[in-house]
């Protein structure tokens, strides 16, 4: 377990390569009662971020010690950092982002994250936690969210075609994705048909794509930050300020990430081949012990 004095140390070195200037705010935000730390009685779980445009953010959080926790403090910082540069760049018209770039800024701290923690760790066990952790943020995201998307799609072109979406249509529609998008050698259970039903990102059509593009923007960032020099990094912070004073995509491209190409989702996609393989590799040393 981490204490929450070691997590903000561990936060504040994974946004070091975003300059002094960015790491001082942060510093600044979790000294001075930025973030509500701790489970208490009758407090909401999770964690999320808010506040004003004449306040600083606000950090709800809900700290156990655990890895994830510690993401999950990045991650909402991130959240903040946003807003933040939004608030004190932006007239108040322009000042809150979309949802297409809201998740870019917290998954681009999460990555800093577990790459420094990565560049550092040795053990195997270790690294193989913080890989698994790495991996699963892919599949969830860029995988299993795309998937969720298509599920959407179809079910909404099956309704303009006339067709009846029954709860035995849907089962199946759901189940041939799942195994369409985890392959066979999988072992899925009958169960998994009626998850759809429990999913409710599908309330708010055509919401969760944004979480696939969004995490393959915040790779492809993050990649930029650690290794394609401070011109990449100050783009980045320039894009941190632009709140929706422009198109979302026009954003993204001021980054040095285009959506409107394959290229972004190529360089999400290679670089968890790259993990994929680090892990097997770490596994392999494992067995050997």
């Amino acid at each position: 377990n981490y204490s929450y004095e070691e997590a903000k140390e561990m936060v504040l070195e994974a946004v070091k390569p975003l300059g002094s200037e960015y790491t001082d705010v942060v510093k600044d935000g979790l000294e001075n009662r930025w973030v509500d730390v701790y489970p208490n009685k009758g407090k909401r779980g999770g964690a999320y971020s808010s506040g004003t445009y004449t306040s600083n953010p606000y950090i709800l959080c809900n700290y156990t010690g655990t890895l994830d926790s510690v993401s999950t403090l990045a991650h909402e910082m991130g959240h903040s950092m946003h807003s933040y540069r939004t608030n004190h760049t932006q007239p108040v018209h322009y000042a809150n982002y979309t949802m297409f770039v809201a998740e870019v800024a917290s998954t681009v701290n999460e990555n800093l994250l577990i790459e420094q923690l990565l560049q550092k760790e040795t053990d195997p066990a270790q690294r193989m936690a913080l890989l698994n952790q790495y991996m699963e943020g892919f599949k969830g995201t860029i995988y299993r969210q795309t998937m969720f998307a298509e599920f959407e799609k179809e079910a909404h072109a099956a309704s303009e075609r006339g067709e009846s979406l029954t709860p035995e249509f849907l089962n199946q529609l759901y189940l041939n994705l799942v195994k369409k998008y985890f392959g066979e050698d999988l072992v899925i259970d009958d169960e998994v048909q009626y998850e759809w039903a429990r999913i409710p990102h599908f309330y708010r059509p055509f919401y969760v794509y944004v979480y696939a593009t969004g995490y393959s923007t915040a790779v492809a960032l993050s990649e930029g930050i650690l290794h394609g020099g401070q011109e990449r990094v100050q783009k980045y912070l320039e894009f941190l300020s632009m709140g929706s004073s422009a198109y979302p995509i026009d954003e993204l491209k001021h980054a040095g990430v285009d959506l409107t190409t394959p290229e972004p989702i190529d360089i999400a996609l290679e670089k968890f081949a790259k993990i994929l393989d680090d892990a097997e590799e770490t596994f392999a040393k494992l067995q050997q012990k």
